[in-house]
């Protein structure tokens, strides 16, 4: 597998990021308050998990976000665990809160969800600018991020997605704005772009959704802005067959 070398920075500005975070945390948790008992058990798009296992998997990373030694303790833990990091870390999440109770999941994250944003906030630009230990595989490539992509970036990116798996899995829309979710997606948008530097215009329809052009000629897409972001992450064909990481 080819390794690409430059370490990613976040490609958001600071400010917008923390607010990104704070609010993505807030409407997860407005969300997983709003679900009936008999959601909790339903599938979702991420095969191995349902609503429960996914809503632990999110708490697992709130923990971990808010709390140094926990990054710690859980980064150690998924190495040695062996095979993909990313699996590893998210089945220690899962497993860590298989035990508890919807009630408990949204008691936990509803403290942890505020932590772990501020944990974010926290967390100075000198390590941020920090190479992480684990290269993560994007569409094929392992590529090394800087601590900020992850911290700013990727894990609202990550809360969101399950926001919207979560929605899909119980057949209720999410809350989409243009301030919130719109300024996430141009953010992916911009990423995608770089990432296959191809011609195109791009319309994404919706709430989330915006227009842009990429160069001269090339193909004209139109897509819904969720159904879009899906795809990049790969639960669906990515657009221009480029992934980008979620």
């Amino acid at each position: 597998m080819a390794v690409a070398t430059r370490p990613r920075p976040a490609g958001l500005e600071r400010g917008v990021a923390v607010r990104l975070a704070a609010d993505e945390n807030d409407r997860f948790l407005a969300q997983v308050r709003r679900l009936a008992p008999a959601h909790w058990s339903r599938p979702t798009d991420c095969s191995r998990w349902d609503v429960q296992s996914l809503v632990g998997h999110v708490v697992g990373m709130g923990e971990m976000a808010a709390s140094l030694p926990e990054q710690m303790k859980q980064m150690r833990a998924a190495g040695k665990a062996g095979g993909v990091f990313i699996d590893a870390l998210t089945a220690l999440q899962v497993a860590k809160h298989a035990a508890d109770t919807p009630e408990q999941l949204v008691a936990r994250y509803a403290v942890i969800g505020p932590k772990a944003a501020k944990g974010r906030k926290r967390t100075p630009g000198f390590v941020r600018r920090r190479t992480m230990p684990v290269p993560q595989a994007v569409g094929g490539v392992e590529e090394k991020w800087t601590l900020g992509f992850l911290v700013d970036v990727i894990l609202t990116r990550d809360t969101w997605m399950h926001r919207i798996d979560v929605a899909r899995a119980v057949g209720q829309e999410p809350e989409l704005t243009a301030v919130h979710d719109g300024v996430l997606v141009a953010d992916v948008v911009a990423e995608w772009a770089g990432r296959h530097r191809q011609p195109c215009t791009l319309h994404l329809t919706g709430l989330a959704g915006g227009s842009w052009a990429f160069g001269t000629g090339g193909p004209e897409i139109t897509q819904d802005a969720v159904e879009f972001c899906r795809g990049l992450s790969g639960r669906g064909e990515p657009a221009l067959g480029t992934e980008v990481p979620f």
